[in-house]
């Protein structure tokens, strides 16, 4: 099958990450997944939560927005309360993010990563992972290098990436074109050693066949490694 972009159906799009994109955070990237961009920002604050004070335990949570024109027409901004799938997509990533440290290790400290979507064209919420991985762990390094946290906290490498079916074709990594009129639309977190974090699959159109979620299962496994090469060439790089 050809698609919009000229890709195979394996293939996932170009990416690129940015290490140190903002300067005052402990952590920055944006990241780039063919023409959808993410601002990610770490902040690492020496608290935690107030109900998980005395565990002995940090704490990781995420933030998540889209910029009014982000997307082909303006949406207003989320100044009344979030909505449904803002609130869904911070969870996401703040759970995929939580599995990807070892908590333990951060003593009591809590990392917020903020996501801002700058331009949407599919897969922002899995962009959102993958660059807010990178965050984190840039704040996470500055803090060892500071000798505040031991190196053991960066425990999982992990990513994420969308995969789907288009008139019966599974597809890794969806653009908006794409994605709009998948009959199956899949969002994968997965850490480097293949355990899965999160698999969130939705029959949007069709319904789908075991065969073809083990199909969007191997698509998935192999684009977030090319995904977590990519992160650790940019943390090397910072």
């Amino acid at each position: 099958m050809q698609r919009i972009d000229g890709r195979q159906p394996h293939q996932i799009r170009p990416v690129k990450i940015t290490p140190h994109f903002v300067d005052y955070p402990e952590g920055s990237v944006l990241i780039e997944m063919g023409n959808t961009r993410v601002l990610c920002n770490a902040t690492l604050e020496e608290t935690v939560p107030r109900w998980m004070k005395d565990t002995g335990k940090g704490w990781i949570t995420a933030e998540y927005s889209m910029l009014p024109r982000s997307t082909h027409t303006r949406t207003r901004r989320e100044t009344s309360g979030l909505s449904g799938r803002t609130q869904e997509i911070k969870r996401l990533v703040g759970r995929s993010l939580r599995a990807a440290f070892d908590l333990h290790a951060m003593g009591e400290r809590m990392c917020i990563v903020d996501c801002d979507v700058l331009q949407a064209d599919g897969g922002t919420r899995t962009a959102s992972i993958t660059g807010g991985y990178v965050a984190a762990a840039l704040a996470m390094k500055k803090a060892i290098a500071e000798r505040r946290m031991p190196a053991k906290v960066l425990s999982n490498p992990m990513a994420a990436i969308s995969v789907g079916v288009v008139n019966g074709n599974v597809l890794l990594d969806l653009c908006y074109s794409e994605d709009s009129k998948a009959d199956v639309d899949a969002n994968i977190v997965m850490t480097s050693n293949g355990r899965l974090i999160e698999v969130q699959g939705t029959a949007e159109g069709q319904t789908f066949s075991r065969a073809q979620l083990n199909k969007m299962l191997d698509f998935a496994e192999h684009g977030i490694a090319e995904l977590i090469d990519a992160q650790k060439a940019a943390l090397d790089a910072a």
